[in-house]
């Protein structure tokens, strides 16, 4: 939750406008799922907020047969301001069903990203091991000590739920963590160690996180920290998140650390680096202090997990924030500002004595696809120079495109594909030979005017083989490409003035081979 380039002192004033109260608030279980959501720019298959400003997911966990997604959020405006925690339920990881608010600010601050647990042996005291309470443990964020110059902004609270996170009481003991000299010491995130038979949870503190341990969620005891000396500084690091893969077709389990920074992101703004190591409850030892990026694009920010999801299910599912903090608050759409990505499964594999971090769309994206608006190319086409694919009526602006390329002995020194509307605007995703990079260029994407940090060509390194596999989710404004199973992920947001309606393929130098496509329309989840 950055907050780096806002006016405090209007944000305090509309702070102190709004009614806050200091004890526990109830909400009712009831949510708009009948609106249409059809505004210029509104995503038809990714999360968005029903009106006004969201930013990074937060408090995601499963329970009971539903994921939770709660997110900053400012019901007031399309700006940002001061922080609530949002709510929506989703039983499959796709459709959405809007709730009520969760968390208000109180007379302690806003309420600033965190993370949520299901307390299943009722550490807590709050429930019984019959209803388990759901914990959600979050930052404290007091813009009246801002106002007075100081430095203890910055504290973390639970608060806790016994109606499957319908309504939430705040501890009366909170801050659990009291702050500690950092100004920018906050998103809190909690797992359950079996190892240790406690809690961990790893924070952010400006430019490393902190590790904790507890037995109860209320008591915290400090154990080390991580990253003073590794990955990139260029930021604050923020939104941490801290978990065990197993390796796929191996024995062997490492740790990832995910930490977001802004700015320091790969190609600007803001970005979301990961580490990978061992941890015993108490230390995270890294095998490499070199930075690696979860997301190559310019447009998936804060991303953190699901906690609880079942042990059958066995995934590790990833949420990101799709936009960027050098221009989220002026990007043209009206009503509601900002979207999440699609869910992703997290994976773990070696390659070429490497280990990889992939991301690929959660599987129940199949469940939107229309398979009826399915078009094969199954014939075998030879491209050399450009060639528009014949998409029979496919809508560009929500489908999901599936290629795969086979690049000959001697590389091209360019290809990729481009999609472009009857204006000419386009984007174009292509791959560099010399400079061994993936490229996703919207410097002719439709209205950059909102921004001169907006318009570029973001880029990834990445060494192709024999064959290419793409796949790409196209949505009304954004863009998510997968590449060769989401060995590399780029994420990056648009604004054309029109539909997409070509589908290019190119090559340049050199002939590549477009050995399949298969594409699909995706159903709006509204």
């Amino acid at each position: 939750m950055n907050h780096n380039n806002f006016n405090f002192l209007a944000i305090i004033a509309l702070f102190f406008a709004v009614a806050c109260s200091s004890g526990p608030q109830k909400t009712d279980d009831t949510g708009d799922a009948t609106k249409p959501y059809t505004e210029k720019y509104r995503p038809q298959f990714h999360f968005s907020p029903d009106s006004a400003w969201m930013n990074d997911p937060n408090g995601m966990v499963y329970y009971d047969g539903e994921y939770h997604l709660f997110y900053q959020y400012y019901p007031d405006s399309t700006i940002w301001g001061p922080m609530h925690w949002g709510h929506a339920i989703s039983t499959d990881l796709v459709h959405w069903q809007h709730m009520p608010i969760a968390l208000y600010p109180d007379s302690l601050g806003f309420i600033f990203s965190g993370s949520a647990v299901v307390d299943w042996n009722n550490t807590t005291g709050f429930g019984s091991v019959g209803n388990p309470p759901l914990v959600a443990i979050f930052t404290y964020h007091d813009p009246k000590i801002v106002e007075t110059g100081g430095v203890d902004v910055e504290s973390q609270a639970i608060a806790y739920s016994l109606d499957k996170g319908r309504s939430w009481t705040k501890y009366e003991g909170n801050p659990v963590i009291p702050n500690d000299g950092n100004r920018d010491f906050r998103d809190p995130n909690v797992i359950w160690n079996e190892e240790i038979q406690q809690w961990n949870l790893v924070l952010s503190a400006y430019d490393h996180v902190q590790i904790y341990t507890s037995d109860d969620l209320k008591s915290w005891k400090y154990e080390s920290d991580f990253g003073i000396d590794a990955g990139t500084h260029d930021g604050v690091w923020e939104c941490p998140d801290l978990f065990p893969l197993q390796v796929e077709g191996t024995n062997e389990t490492k740790w990832v650390l995910i930490v977001n920074i802004n700015p320091g992101g790969p190609n600007g703004g803001s970005g979301t680096q990961y580490f990978l190591g061992d941890f015993n409850g108490y230390e995270f030892t890294a095998d490499s202090k070199e930075t690696k990026w979860v997301d190559w694009g310019r447009d998936n920010y804060a991303g953190v997990t699901w906690s609880d999801v079942p042990q059958e299910d066995g995934r590790r599912i990833f949420l990101g924030w799709m936009s960027n903090w050098a221009y989220a608050n002026v990007v043209p759409t009206e009503e509601w500002r900002s979207a999440m990505t699609l869910p992703r499964t997290l994976s773990l594999v070696k390659k070429n004595d490497q280990y990889v971090l992939k991301s690929t769309p959660v599987k129940e994206t199949e469940l939107i696809a229309d398979n009826s608006t399915t078009v094969k190319i199954d014939e075998v086409l030879k491209i050399s120079g450009v060639r528009e694919l014949d998409i029979q009526g496919l809508t560009l602006n929500q489908s999901r495109l599936s290629l795969e390329l086979e690049i000959g002995e001697t590389l091209p020194e360019s290809f990729g594909i481009l999609l472009e509307n009857e204006l000419g605007e386009n984007v174009t995703l292509s791959y560099s030979a010399s400079a061994e990079q993936f490229q996703f260029d919207r410097t002719q994407s439709g209205d950059m005017s909102f921004s001169d940090k907006f318009s570029g060509i973001s880029v990834a390194p990445y060494k192709i083989g024999a064959t290419v596999k793409l796949e790409i989710f196209v949505d009304a404004a954004s863009a998510e490409v997968f590449v060769d199973g989401g060995d590399l992920v780029m994420t990056e947001i648009f604004f054309n003035s029109q539909p997409f309606s070509k589908l290019k393929v190119f090559a340049e130098g050199q002939p590549i081979t477009l050995t399949s496509a298969k594409m699909a329309n995706i159903n709006s989840i509204w």
